[in-house]
């Protein structure tokens, strides 16, 4: 029986996500690692994250990001306009998601991905 494999949505400027890849590379798992910055999830896969994680997606909003104060600070979006905003500024976006099957976990802290180990 093959191992499911694991991807890590990671931001390598955020010691949570660092922390969080390097519990999973130091067991020895092979882990597929995107950039979510550099490939922004689209706002398909980021409610198929959303539905693996058990969250609405303003749960998964960073608002201490520049781009929250200046956008959202304040404001009632339905979860519809909320995963536009998470698919249009990917800073907003929690992380790191760590994902493998049809779960997934916010590595925060980041001993939360062990759960998946």
């Amino acid at each position: 029986m093959t191992e499911m494999p694991l991807r890590i949505y990671h931001n390598n400027r955020c010691s949570k996500s660092r922390a969080a890849y390097q519990l999973i590379t130091e067991k020895g798992i092979a882990v597929d690692v995107v950039d979510y910055l550099r490939t922004p999830p689209s706002r398909e896969e980021l409610g198929d994250l959303l539905r693996k994680l058990g969250m609405k997606p303003e749960q998964l909003v960073r608002r201490g990001e520049a781009v929250f104060k200046e956008h959202y600070t304040g404001r009632s979006l339905s979860d519809d306009d909320w995963l536009d905003a998470l698919a249009e500024h990917p800073i907003l976006i929690e992380r790191p998601i760590v994902v493998r099957g049809e779960r997934a976990v916010l590595g925060r802290p980041p001993e939360k991905v062990l759960e998946l180990l």
